[in-house]
């Protein structure tokens, strides 16, 4: 009997340890799950995505509607390859060809790098106009 009081003070003893270490644990896997949490929130703050805006630029091209396809490649081949050397902050849509004149749809950060495209690719901009917004025949039937 002498024996079992050291005992019993040694286990209880071994219990509160388990208890402290497991504890600890979740206290620390907590933190750390957190500061992944806050680090992630950071970084997206730092990827900061600029806002891209929907222009239509007009293009006086004489005799635009009667290029060949091989022509209309070619340009479309143009336009994409400066556009990759500017970045994301400008993209190309598509455009409508009509007899003498090409609208353009792009987004863009803002007009002056429509402007900066054009020029590398050797592009008329006859006027750039900012869509705030679209309608359809769908809008009619909105509530």
């Amino acid at each position: 009997m002498v024996f079992r009081k050291p005992l019993k003070n040694t286990f209880m003893k071994l219990i509160h340890c388990q208890r402290f270490l497991v504890l600890a644990f979740l206290v620390f896997a907590g933190l750390t799950s957190e500061a992944q949490q806050s680090t992630v929130a950071e970084q997206a703050k730092a990827k900061v995505i600029p806002e891209l805006h929907t222009y239509l630029i007009e293009r006086n091209i004489p005799g635009a509607g009667n290029l060949t396809a091989e022509q209309l490649k070619s340009i479309s081949q143009t336009s994409c390859t400066v556009l990759k050397e500017m970045g994301p902050k400008i993209q190309w849509l598509h455009s409508y060809v009509t007899g003498d004149k090409v609208f353009c749809v792009y987004k863009a950060e803002n007009e002056e790098l429509l402007r900066e495209h054009a020029k590398k690719g050797g592009f008329p901009v006859n006027s750039i106009t900012e869509i705030k917004t679209t309608i359809s025949p769908a809008t009619a039937q909105l509530k």
